[in-house]
């Protein structure tokens, strides 16, 4: 027998001022707006159970709140809500669609200071860096209620004559969207956004990491507008119990999920059963190609904006640096001495740049590939070891004659760990870039024009940064090749992915097909 879980009526209400500044009452402020419930069909709702979770603050290892551990039938709820919502919102006037997700842009706008704080007590991320998803993750509000719009199809004569070929696009129906922990307000509103521009409603399930940013989005989305039932966030530490009986609901008509690779394939094979349309974003393994003719001071910027943002916890960070050796060296040295100056410490501190890894996991993982490389044969330069005292810290560091066979060249290593090896040719680069089961993206750095275009050929990877170390845009397809993922996320493609196709055909409407001229 299901339990009913209490409700509180969801406002949309007016946020009170937040002070202007970091500090304990800065933080204490941005805690106290967030809602420690589930979001069900417009309602914030404590657990059927009544079990709650702590979030962790990795900087410091102690809690920022406790919220609501939603259970099996809490995400059947919230699939209810959303099948029970969703011919309204498909229904609903892409005009006010578009208003609704621009006026969520807005209030996301006026309220960046708070997130920002929040997604770095939560996730660790300097501040600065929070800032800065901010403003990405609010261009997928701001590009998807353009797109919103634009929704096309098309009209014409089929080739015989005989009709009119009519094809028509619409909301593929309740979406469960799964977002990772490491860009916890970015990652939502590149799923969210896309899916309410097409019409669909959606159930979110955030990382048990950082669900709080979630949390606080999804009470902005109610502020802006939308209607009961079509968003629902049903944060969990039973995922797998969660998800397996939604995915394998005949209701539910999309998965997106952002995160690893295995257990992508494992919600692929779920997904089967049901014939689910999937998004997949998955894991990465990033080459960085520098060049003997690169712009060094270029190609050192690239690579540690590639490398370091989010403390490198990021799929697209990249992995492997395939250096020249007639540049190598030089290259090893700048990049050397830009990172032994990276201050590490809280995000919330004045000049950051390294925060926190997620856990105490990362920090393990991180240090076991270092280890491994170094046993086999690669030149530690800087960094290399765990950061004492509390929090969840590791030193940048920097690699150098890295060998084949080193665990951190086939693993994704999701920390600050520049790892460099050298080539001689271009097809040495581009065949040791391929070698890897994944392709989410690469990054290259040269002054040959033809190079770069070969370059946009030969590498097996969904997204390429060429001369530049950062590739991400609401505007542009974002999604990998092989084992990093199915479909795209962004640009004109995000919101196909949330629609279906459908192609109508009517007699001529002449009448030439019965022999008559009209």
């Amino acid at each position: 027998m299901t339990t009913t879980a209490p409700t509180t009526t969801a406002t949309a209400t007016a946020w009170p001022a937040v002070p202007d500044a970091t500090g304990p009452a800065a933080e204490q402020a941005v805690l106290d707006r967030v809602p420690t419930g589930l979001l069900v069909d417009g309602t914030w709702q404590q657990a059927a159970d009544g079990a709650t979770f702590p979030v962790v603050d990795p900087s410091t290892g102690e809690t920022l709140l406790r919220i609501a551990d939603a259970t099996v039938d809490d995400g059947r709820r919230a699939l209810d809500a959303a099948h029970a919502a969703k011919d309204g919102w498909a229904t609903t006037p892409p005009r006010r669609r578009a208003e609704v997700l621009r006026r969520a842009f807005d209030l996301l706008q006026d309220r960046r200071e708070e997130f920002a704080l929040l997604m770095t007590l939560e996730m660790g991320k300097p501040l600065a860096e929070a800032r800065g998803e901010v403003t990405y993750g609010g261009e997928f509000l701001r590009w998807f209620s353009e797109e919103a719009v634009r929704i096309g199809g098309s009209y014409g004569t089929n080739p015989e004559g005989t009709g009119r070929a009519i094809v028509t696009h619409k909301p593929v129906g309740p979406a469960f969207l799964i977002t990772p922990w490491n860009f916890p307000l970015a990652m939502a509103t590149r799923k969210i956004a896309p899916a309410l521009a097409a019409g669909c409603t959606v159930v979110v399930k955030p990382a048990e990491l950082t669900p709080l940013t979630t949390l606080l989005f999804a009470d902005l989305l109610l502020e802006a507008g939308v209607p009961a039932g079509v968003v629902n966030v049903v944060p969990t530490t039973h995922a797998v119990a969660l998800s397996e009986p939604l995915i394998a609901d005949p209701r539910l008509r999309k998965l997106s999920f952002t995160g690893s690779t295995p257990v992508g394939r494992t919600l692929l094979t779920q997904a089967a059963q049901t014939v689910l349309r999937t998004s997949m974003e998955l894991g990465g393994n990033a080459p960085f190609l520098v060049f003997e003719d690169a712009d060094l001071d270029l190609a050192v910027d690239a690579a540690l904006a590639a490398k370091f943002r989010n403390t490198g916890q990021a799929c697209t960070a990249a992995n492997r640096f395939l250096v020249h050796e007639d540049v190598a060296e030089e290259f090893a040295r700048r990049v050397t001495e830009r990172v032994e100056a990276m201050p590490v410490g809280r995000g919330t501190e004045d000049g950051v740049a390294i925060g926190p890894l997620i856990d105490q996991r990362a920090v393990d993982k991180a240090h076991r590939l270092v280890t491994d490389a170094v046993e086999r044969g690669a030149v530690l330069r800087t960094g290399g070891h765990p950061v004492e005292g509390p929090g969840t810290f590791y030193a940048p560091t920097v690699l150098t004659d890295v060998q084949p066979g080193s665990e951190l060249l086939r693993d994704e290593i999701f920390g600050p760990v520049l790892a460099i090896r050298t080539f001689r040719t271009e097809d040495e680069a581009v065949t040791a870039a391929n070698d890897t089961e994944y392709g989410l993206v690469g990054y290259a750095c040269t002054s040959d024009a033809a190079r770069g275009q070969r370059l946009m050929e030969r590498l097996e990877t969904g997204m390429l940064g060429l001369n530049t170390g950062v590739v991400s845009n609401a505007s542009a397809p974002f999604g990998g090749v092989k084992q990093s993922g199915l479909g795209r996320e962004g640009g004109g493609e995000g919101i196909a992915e949330y629609l279906e196709t459908m192609y109508t055909l009517t007699p001529d409407p002449f009448g030439r097909t019965k022999g008559t001229q009209r």
